[in-house]
């Protein structure tokens, strides 16, 4: 029988380790799915891997890891990857706002040999104002930026083994999982849902989270802000030769106008054109200096349920 394997990064998640667990333990079983929860505690300040370990102890099925620190959610995903063993691999967040559901279906057409099924969001549920118009903009800027529709895409997703396997093997360090698993290509079907309440705690995402989030993900997928550098280089060759032309004309029909008004315009237009490439700049060679240094994504600290030595041995690899 094929194996279902389930990765849910989860940080400050005490509250929802449990329900998640037994909601997806009662919808596999009844489905007669063969399967294995992975859960990943992101560096958790609550007792989230206390109840990973607590969950694991009662059901072989679960299984878990602690990082050592906040390594942030495309690592807790990438960890989950490569311990989970089975023939496909659902990654799902462990609030459940992904509709367990939808597994079922997503499941289904994996067997009839789709390699990648997209989860799509027909809706984004109830959220305050402030975070939706957060996430839209989040949205719109990298959607332009991976030059991808990301504003229905989310990081639920069932990848065949095959897929996984192609995903694990990337040498960067810097992913972004939910373009990447695009970028892959692969035989690949939509699924849809409906984004679902929280039961217990809130949302970890604020507006600053998510543009920082925004950046990091552009520029570890996309070259096109370093492509705006040169189109910022045009613009201000053409300014500036719109005011040569408009300045030279005054003063050939006498009537330049006194003062340096139109030198400092030019000055603070060009100047901020060039901090900004400058930063653009030293952002993508930052960005090289992390791959170049070679560090793990994550550093595991502890482990749940049966395969702590695999986990270890994941971490070996990871470090050399």
């Amino acid at each position: 029988m094929a194996l279902l394997s389930i990765v849910l990064p989860a940080y400050n998640e005490e509250q929802n380790i449990s329900n998640t667990a037994e909601v997806l333990q009662k919808l596999l079983e009844d489905n007669g799915t063969d399967y294995e929860l992975i859960f990943i505690s992101d560096g958790s300040r609550d007792n989230t891997f206390s109840e990973i370990q607590r969950i694991a102890e009662e059901n072989p099925r679960v299984k878990g890891a602690e990082f050592s620190r906040n390594f942030g959610k495309e690592a807790a995903i990438f960890a989950g990857l490569e311990m989970a063993v089975g023939d496909a691999v659902i990654v799902m967040d462990c609030d459940l706002q992904h509709p367990p559901q939808v597994i079922p279906k997503m499941w289904e057409l994996w067997q009839e040999g789709f390699q990648v099924v997209e989860g799509i969001k027909q809706n984004r549920g109830k959220e305050k104002l402030g975070y939706k118009l957060s996430a839209g903009l989040f949205y719109k800027i990298m959607s332009r930026l991976v030059k991808m529709d990301m504003s229905a895409s989310s990081d639920f997703k069932l990848l065949d083994r095959k897929v996984v396997d192609v995903l694990l093997a990337l040498p960067e360090r810097n992913t972004f999982f939910r373009a990447l698993s695009f970028w892959v290509g692969f035989r690949t079907a939509p699924v849809y849902y409906q984004v679902q309440e929280r039961q217990f705690g809130e949302s970890k995402w604020s507006f600053l989270s998510l543009m920082k989030y925004a950046i990091a993900n552009a520029t570890s997928f996309s070259t096109l802000p370093l492509q705006m550098v040169t189109v910022m280089g045009v613009v201000s060759i053409l300014f500036s030769i719109v005011l040569f032309i408009q300045t030279l004309a005054k003063f050939l029909s006498g009537t330049a106008v006194e003062g340096f008004t139109t030198v400092i315009l030019l000055i603070l237009i060009i100047g901020g054109f060039l901090m900004l490439s400058l930063g653009i700049i030293g952002h993508y060679i930052a960005r090289i200096y992390e791959e170049v240094k070679g560090r793990p994504k994550y550093i595991i600290s502890k482990v749940a349920g049966s395969v702590q030595g695999e986990v270890v041995g994941t971490w070996k690899a990871h470090a050399r």
